[in-house]
């Protein structure tokens, strides 16, 4: 590419950025950094009635949690800024004003009250109301009222805003405009379907599709990545980009992530309904709701990004597992599918249990000794030993209580279908022998119990089951766990002796 890849991320702040969204900004990334290029967070505040406190700082925390922080943006100048569109108003003005006095745009004054006049007599005779070329004489705009007309409204205040004049009947009815989508090929557009969208409200700020373009342009975007939500936008953000005589981005429109059962997008709401995140970090709004986000809910970012990757991006291999950057050296947006992608929650989490089980212990350790802490527990035991020997069967590091409490709290219970299969007549006196051989044990290494427990057991030729399940329910209350002579090597021989002495006890 001659020019440097430069690409933009620019959501509004008027809540939790969706995983829809985070996807958006990945391939973003992924992108700029597999040409060298930059990754831009623009905040695009434009609509200020619909702003919410904690949504900006919301989305750079999350993208930092990710591990796909931004190259520019709020806190990074990069020469572009600013990086909010309320701190770029003044500029958007002028622009409108330029497309005016060129014939590109005009003012309209048409009320509330007018348009939805207009609105339900169009739905009365079975039809929409667009504001375009068909009628647009007929309102109340700079097109259909005299020069001093339209100077005395401004000079009185009135309302107005600013429409894009998008066709003329000169233009003939087979205008069209025409892009090559990076992802979806070849999309146009007639003009005269098309309505005249408005570009600056009378509140001084600018629509979306004025601002994005005026600073798409000025911090030099070379190709815009986004939802297939905007596709409709497209033939206006050309046309603004041939009237301001500008040169436009490349376009890519991303597909949809679709729910996991039925039809539709997947929906913020969606994930609590059906037990999932939604969202990157968990979410509080003003009224006290909570939705729960992936990091509070234990995967981790490599995790959640690997599934992302994969919703509606295809490597071209039978590879599942990805670095990021692997993903950085492998990502291709001419790969990216044009329908929708199924979000499968199973399958995030498969790739957190992958990714658990590819840390070190040490790492893991240290993650577990906090959920030990948050739950009082203080232990002598060799934690890295018991995260070795349970990890296998954990998903999340929760999960790694979950499959080792009994590590740190004695079974007051018996598996109740478990204990009816191994505890019979005679299992008191077998536990008491077994009892024997590990106070005999000197070293009380597994390998020693193993072979103490074992050759007992061969030498009296007594079934296994016999003894193994009594042990297991003494040690650990289930059947679970690893094997159970690792289980009372890390207990040590007093507790595994405790343990069996109070099954004797339950027993009798």
């Amino acid at each position: 590419m001659s020019k440097k890849v430069r690409v933009r991320f620019a959501p509004s702040p008027t809540g939790p950025l969706h995983i829809g969204g985070v996807r958006t900004a990945l391939f973003n990334y992924l992108f700029a950094k597999k040409h060298g290029g930059d990754f831009v967070l623009r905040i695009e505040d434009t609509d200020q009635n619909r702003f919410v406190e904690g949504a900006e700082e919301y989305i750079i925390d999350a993208l930092n949690w990710l591990n796909i922080p931004f190259d520019e943006g709020i806190g990074k100048d990069g020469g572009f800024g600013p990086y909010r569109q309320s701190e770029r108003k003044d500029m958007y003005k002028q622009y409108a004003e330029q497309l005016i006095a060129s014939g590109n745009a005009y003012y309209a004054f048409d009320t509330a009250e007018e348009l939805n006049f207009h609105r339900k007599d169009h739905e009365a005779k079975g039809k929409t109301f667009i504001y375009n070329w068909h009628n647009r004489e007929k309102l109340t705009n700079s097109i259909s009222l005299t020069k001093e007309e339209v100077e005395n409204r401004i000079a009185n205040g009135d309302d107005y805003v600013v429409r894009f004049k998008m066709h003329n009947t000169e233009d003939g009815v087979d205008s069209v405009i025409s892009t090559n989508d990076i992802i979806r090929g070849q999309v146009t557009f007639k003009k005269e379907l098309l309505d005249d969208k408005v570009l600056f409200k009378s509140d001084g700020m600018p629509t979306y599709h004025l601002a994005n373009i005026v600073d798409d342009h000025f911090m030099e975007i070379t190709h815009v990545i986004r939802g297939e939500e905007w596709l409709p936008s497209v033939p206006l953000h050309i046309a603004l980009y041939q009237a301001l005589e500008w040169e436009a981005p490349e376009f890519a429109h991303l597909p949809l992530i679709m729910k996991p059962v039925g039809k539709g997008k997947l929906s913020k709401r969606d994930g609590d309904k059906m037990g999932f995140p939604v969202f990157p970090t968990q979410w509080k709004t003003k009224e006290g709701e909570l939705f729960s986000g992936y990091r509070e809910d234990g995967y981790f970012p490599e995790a959640v990004i690997n599934m992302l990757a994969l919703l509606g991006w295809n490597p071209g291999s039978e590879q599942e597992i990805f670095s990021l950057d692997e993903l950085v050296n492998t990502f291709d947006l001419s790969r990216v599918n044009k329908a929708g992608a199924k979000f499968d929650p199973e399958k995030t989490k498969w790739f957190q249990h992958h990714y658990l089980q590819e840390k070190d212990n040490d790492t893991l350790t240290a993650l577990f000794s906090k959920v030990l802490e948050e739950k009082g527990i203080v232990t002598n035991n060799n934690l890295s030993i018991i995260v070795k020997s349970i990890k296998e069967r954990a998903t999340f590091v929760s999960d790694l209580w979950n499959q080792g409490s009994f590590f740190f709290e004695a079974p007051t219970t018996y598996d109740e279908k478990a204990s009816k299969k191994a505890f019979k007549e005679g299992t008191s006196e077998v536990l008491s022998q077994i009892i024997d051989l590990l106070i005999g044990c000197e070293t009380f290494s597994s390998e020693e119990i193993t072979t103490k427990v074992k050759g007992w057991i061969t030498t009296n030729e007594i079934g296994f089951g016999k003894v193994m399940m009594p042990l297991r329910l003494s040690l650990v209350g289930e059947m679970k766990g690893p094997d159970v002579f690792d289980i009372a090597a890390i207990l040590g021989k007093e507790e595994s002796i405790n343990r069996i002495k109070n099954t004797i006890s339950y027993l009798s």
